[in-house]
């Protein structure tokens, strides 16, 4: 049995193989229009294209690197950021929501030892993740008693009211398909908490053009009955583990945090 944990990676690598693939095809292209054709100018512009395509994939390889677990570790930093501002001490039922290949849960169930724990994904083709990963690397973690994975969609929750005493979220809420209203995708994962009980998600809270204006929207909750909440935003610019160069629109950009007590 394979003993090494997948987690995945923001990066996929078959991104990396196309970017490389694609600069290498365009090398070629501009080898032959320079030997066969002789039109400089047509060749200088394929070989320019090529340059770009290059940095571009050179640059998606050092952030796939700086992403990786067990490499770079920032995405467990980003984790760890998470776990901490989930005041808890960890008895009773936790919620992951949108799990990916488990990363979080692992983190959450070394965390929380005593904690029951569910994570829930909707996976699917287009994601490098599944359910058989998430027990996989649960497995080889020693943590696979605490977890149940299962399906589930992250805007319609399967389960009643106040079912568990904690709930997380890292990176997921942006990318619920099946709500356009992402606010109302928060609303539901603290659908779930029970009174008293506690939250951390982290998103891409700070872009107005998914959350709108976000003080706004911690006073609506307040309004709504959410005894504590707390919001920090542009936490790619506060926390010293986040590199600048992974700071852009395509990789991270507005994240922010809210956390507090239900």
């Amino acid at each position: 049995m394979n003993k090494k944990t997948n987690y995945g990676n923001w990066v996929p690598e078959k991104a990396l193989y196309m970017l490389f693939g694609l600069a290498a095809v365009f090398l070629v292209i501009t080898v032959i229009l320079q030997i066969m054709l002789g039109k400089p100018v047509i060749t200088a512009i394929s070989g320019i294209i090529c340059v770009l395509i290059l940095a571009e994939a050179i640059y998606m390889y050092i952030c796939h690197e700086e992403f990786a677990f067990g490499k770079g570790n920032m995405m467990a930093g980003v984790h760890k950021h998470l776990v901490d501002h989930l005041d808890w001490d960890g008895n009773g039922k936790l919620l992951d929501i949108g799990c990916g290949a488990a990363a979080l849960t692992v983190r959450c169930a070394k965390a929380f030892p005593k904690a029951e724990i569910t994570a829930i994904d909707y996976w699917g083709v287009e994601w490098s993740y599944a359910k058989e990963q998430c027990e996989k690397n649960a497995q080889i973690e020693g943590v696979a008693d605490q977890i149940t994975f299962q399906k589930g969609d992250a805007a319609k929750l399967a389960f009643p009211d106040e079912t568990f005493d904690a709930a997380v979220s890292n990176f997921v809420f942006h990318e619920v398909r099946s709500a356009k209203d992402k606010r109302d995708v928060v609303r539901e994962a603290l659908r779930v908490v029970k009174k008293g009980g506690t939250f951390s998600f982290q998103d891409m809270f700070s872009q107005k053009s998914l959350y709108g204006d976000m003080n706004e929207f911690v006073n609506i909750l307040k309004a709504e009955g959410i005894s504590e909440i707390h919001y920090i935003g542009n936490l790619e610019k506060k926390l010293d583990f986040i590199p600048g160069y992974v700071i852009a629109p395509w990789m991270i950009s507005g994240m922010g945090i809210i956390y507090g007590k239900k």
